[in-house]
């Protein structure tokens, strides 16, 4: 589905999971580098099978990905903000394209379509003040497609 919007494990349909597929997810939660053969013994089952169950949920979905997190300080964007984005009344039949817009903008670490007075949240990590006053004032704001924009700073988090 690339051109709808769609919810985060909404678009997956409830899989069916046995206890050896959610010991082998809650494994791979936990650690995304563990090997094969230390997921395999840990679950209690061959390498072969292991190998098998996890290409499986990945085919299925259930598994989106594999990823190395980088702490956006360490690149040198250490300030982090929220920013809501309400689109103007016209312009929601170009949700996708909005959203694909900004995913190929630089520091945004995520984006989340919700409900209420906005349209979009959109977490970003950048240098300083200033580039997040130019990328609200000087890039979002200035988009045909937004009514309005509000922005939350974050002094912390934790990512469970």
């Amino acid at each position: 589905m690339p051109n709808e919007i769609r919810a985060g494990a909404g678009h997956v349909q409830a899989a069916v999971l046995d206890e050896t597929d959610r010991r082998i997810l809650a494994l791979l939660e936990a650690d995304a580098r563990a090997t094969n053969k230390a997921v395999a013994d840990a679950v209690g089952i061959a390498p072969s099978t292991c190998h098998t169950r996890i290409r499986s949920l990945q085919e299925r979905g259930v598994i989106q990905g594999f990823r190395t997190e980088v702490d956006p300080a360490a690149m040198g964007r250490s300030l982090q903000a929220l920013i809501a984005i309400r689109l103007h009344s016209h312009a929601r039949s170009g949700l996708t394209a909005f959203r694909d817009y900004l995913a190929g903008l630089p520091n945004v670490e995520g984006i989340y379509f919700v409900t209420g007075d906005r349209d979009f949240m959109v977490h970003v990590a950048v240098r300083d003040s200033s580039a997040l006053r130019d990328l609200v004032a000087s890039t979002l704001s200035v988009r045909p497609e937004v009514a309005g924009t509000s922005t939350t700073l974050i002094f912390d988090y934790l990512k469970p």
